[in-house]
């Protein structure tokens, strides 16, 4: 992924509540305020703040071009900002912490005719130890919020297991906030964002759209890839700040229950692969977690999110988008590119240019050419050494049967009732040929 998608990225995260077409102006207005007023994290790694003024224009932009109107032009030159600006800026801040960095600037305006744009003045604040929030000794918390309706939000976050046929097992899982409801999950061998990315799915061709994902900050939650699939589908994604878990403890809450009620189980049934195991699963979450009246909402989740959920479904074709990965390469001389060692022919009015390559993680022979947002056709392999994405790694062997339990009783109860894994696409229709597609 180059420079200007990151840029993307980084502007739609920031962006995506306030450009909802349900906001009345004077709720964007108190939306697009709050974003102004918190520090984001830049591309670069750095806490920075976007003026009203910005996070308006790129509003207009998205919903003028689309995701892909965020990308930013080509750089400009511009002359640094004197010294003695920002350090007059600086005294100010100083002075009255609880002035802001667009205050600041025109306050400097009005002494010396001119001022550095309030951006700059916050990241110069913000390096120096300067922000409102360092001064005042201002400390942000969540406190116990909880989301108004199903699908509002989603948290995110990975569970280590058991050891299953010789290896440790690891659990992804989405809960719904309002509903306490599993939206998706993935048991999986590997602590990666394609278990991440197959969960997310899971339960969005299941459960519908969220608005939100909210995430922690571990490797599979931060790679580009699913940055990328939460994009495309106009998913706002918020992560969690390193060593502040606010927030967060709903899916911690059900991941307790998982030790107790469900792994100390594991221990006394047969599970001799991870097939079994996410079959077993299932059949707990539907039979036992969502069936039982949870303490705070007073409801049982199947039965809370049933009665208010009214679920989007997005698209197809743009399901299989968001979930395809993508590369940014430069052709050669030769008109070629180089894929995880792979080589591919590509169009000879590319080269020197740099390109996005999208493919499907488990088939590198089939590979899209976009530059610029624009497809230039397939690449022709030419030498194919990998035919699947590292990530995209093959089942491991499933190992001798061991006995049979509680949690055998409870899939073999699941199935009898449902003769299938509840879906709940459009809250009772068929979603076969949905899940087909997994």
């Amino acid at each position: 992924m180059d420079r200007s998608e990151d840029i993307a990225l980084f502007r739609y995260g920031i962006i995506r509540a306030a450009a909802d077409e349900g906001l009345t102006k004077a709720k964007r207005g108190l939306v697009v305020r709050a974003l102004a007023a918190q520090a984001h994290t830049a591309p670069s790694g750095q806490e920075v703040q976007v003026s009203r003024q910005t996070i308006d224009r790129w509003v207009r932009a998205y919903r003028k071009g689309g995701y892909a109107a965020l990308r930013p032009g080509p750089r400009r030159v511009e002359p640094r900002t004197p010294p003695e600006a920002l350090e007059l800026a600086c005294q100010l801040r100083k002075e009255d912490p609880a002035r802001s960095g667009a205050h600041i600037a025109e306050v400097l305006r009005a002494a010396q005719g001119w001022s550095p744009h309030p951006r700059t003045l916050e990241r110069h604040f913000k390096v120096l130890g300067l922000s409102r929030a360092a001064l005042s000794g201002a400390n942000v918390a969540f406190g116990r919020f909880q989301a108004d309706y199903p699908n509002e939000l989603w948290t995110g976050d990975a569970l280590h297991g058991p050891v299953i046929a010789g290896r440790k097992a690891v659990l992804f899982a989405f809960i719904d906030d309002c509903s306490r409801l599993i939206t998706g999950h993935r048991w999986s061998y590997t602590e990666d964002t394609l278990a991440a990315e197959f969960a997310l799915r899971r339960g969005i061709l299941a459960r519908g759209l969220p608005s939100t994902c909210y995430l922690d900050n571990g490797s599979p939650f931060i790679c580009r890839q699913l940055l990328r699939a939460l994009a495309v589908l106009g998913v706002r994604l918020v992560h969690s700040k390193p060593g502040r878990p606010e927030g967060r403890g709903k899916i911690e809450r059900f991941f307790r229950t998982v030790r107790g009620q469900f792994l100390v189980e594991v221990a006394h049934s047969d599970i001799p692969s991870l097939d079994v195991l996410e079959e077993r699963f299932v059949a707990w979450v539907e039979q036992s977690y969502h069936r039982r009246q949870h303490s705070e909402t007073g409801e049982a989740p199947i039965e809370r999110f049933s009665r208010l959920a009214q679920p989007r479904f997005p698209d197809q074709e743009l399901l299989r988008e968001a979930f395809l990965f993508s590369e940014t390469r430069t052709v050669t001389k030769l008109a070629t590119v180089s894929l995880f060692a792979n080589s591919y022919e590509v169009d000879a009015a590319l080269v020197g240019r740099k390109v996005e390559l999208v493919f499907d993680p488990f088939n590198l022979e089939k590979v899209v050419v976009r530059y610029m947002g624009r497809d230039f056709g397939l690449a022709v392999p030419q030498k194919i050494g990998r035919h699947s994405h590292p990530m995209a790694k093959p089942k491991a062997e499933a190992g001798p049967p061991t006995g049979i339990d509680y949690l055998g009783l409870l899939e073999a109860r699941h199935k009898a009732e449902l003769g299938r894994l509840i879906g709940y696409r459009d809250m009772g229709s068929d979603i076969a040929e949905a899940r087909g597609g997994e």
